[in-house]
């Protein structure tokens, strides 16, 4: 079935549609999923999980799993992959689209956030509630069983469970860094600063979002992780511009292009522009911020917003988006491999002047 699979994704993506032939090997490992050995499902459990995951794992725009791909044929050069290699690259890249799944099913319950991708939060839907919470920690598990049934065997087997149990470590300690300096005690804006914003950013999403799909294809290719630190510190730097514009586009895109109602000012997020507004604001314009940040009245959300465009933070923004990205084409250039490079400015090109 897997080599059915293989071959019927490859061929679709061969006549140019990437995401369907993407998404034809999710329906596979979904399929292998509901009937692995490990546990016996009834059929309610059966149809719970499919619901679940068709809910939270396809959704989004699967740019993180797709790169995977994308990344492994610029490796080979541009040559075109094998069935089995856009198969396997295709596993890979939805192992990380179901670390994403688990993240934001559990993010959004502790955010208490209302949709997701354009429909409720899967916590929100009825009958779901909390049961949500062990939704979660499946999906973080269904991830090891993918890759022992397709990877192990392989020389670089170990090093990607390694890859995936650090990446997740990495992200779940980022995410703690966010809740305690958002949550703990009282609110406090003091203790937002651009240290402490890039060292949330860096841990919370660069790793999974960034670092990740690249090393998985640079393992497929049989590279030694060891040998790409610099890629590694590039693509840091990419997820934290990409972090930046997320924040940008939570208080400043439209909820139906973003696919999401923004609530960073809500939450109390540190975020890239209330650290902006910490370093702008004369004293009056930071007693607005203290009185109104972090409160859940339209009217202060409104006042906040308001402040940011008195600060010119949407001007802001276009200044550092564009030196960043000078920046980075920079760094990308030095690097000896033109394959490498190809990556890299493949991943750039997608982020830039993004709108959701």
């Amino acid at each position: 079935m897997a080599e059915a699979t293989a071959n019927g994704a490859a061929a679709v993506a061969a006549g140019g549609d990437r995401k369907a032939a993407f998404l034809q090997i999710y329906v596979q490992l979904k399929e292998d999923l509901l009937r692995d050995p490990a546990f016996d499902y009834t059929d309610e459990s059966r149809e719970w999980i499919e619901k679940m995951l068709d809910y939270n794992v396809p959704g989004g725009k699967l740019n993180r799993g797709i790169s995977v791909i994308d990344s492994y044929k610029l490796l080979k050069q541009g040559n075109q992959l094998t069935d089995t290699e856009f198969f396997l690259g295709g596993v890979l890249g939805w192992c990380i689209e179901w670390l994403q799944a688990y993240f934001l099913v559990l993010d959004d319950i502790m955010d208490n956030s209302v949709t997701r991708r354009g429909q409720p939060c899967w916590f929100r839907v009825p009958k779901v509630g909390l049961i949500a919470t062990n939704d979660g920690i499946l999906m973080r598990n269904h991830i090891p069983r993918m890759l022992k049934k397709y990877f192990k065997g392989k020389p670089y087997y170990v090093d990607l469970l390694d890859l995936f149990n650090e990446v997740e470590f990495q992200t779940a300690s980022g995410q703690l860094l966010d809740l305690i300096t958002t949550h703990e005690g009282e609110q406090n804006l003091s203790k937002y600063n651009i240290t402490v914003y890039n060292r949330i950013v860096q841990y919370k999403t660069a790793y999974y979002s960034f670092y990740l799909p690249v090393a998985c294809a640079l393992l497929l290719a049989g590279k030694n992780l060891g040998n790409f630190l610099e890629v590694k510190d590039i693509l840091i730097q990419m997820g934290t511009y990409f972090q930046i514009q997320d924040d940008y586009l939570d208080c400043f895109g439209h909820p139906d292009v973003i696919g999401k109602i923004g609530t960073d000012i809500q939450d109390f997020k540190c975020s890239w522009l209330v650290v902006q507004a910490l370093g702008l604001a004369n004293e009056s314009q930071l007693k607005i911020l203290s009185d109104n940040y972090g409160k859940t009245d339209p009217a202060c959300v409104e006042k906040v917003k308001r402040l940011y465009k008195d600060l010119n933070l949407e001007k802001l923004f276009a200044e550092y988006e564009r030196t960043s990205y000078g920046k980075l084409i920079s760094s990308i250039e030095a690097q000896p491999g033109k394959e490498v490079q190809h990556v890299l400015k493949s991943f750039l090109e997608k982020i830039y002047k993004r709108q959701k």
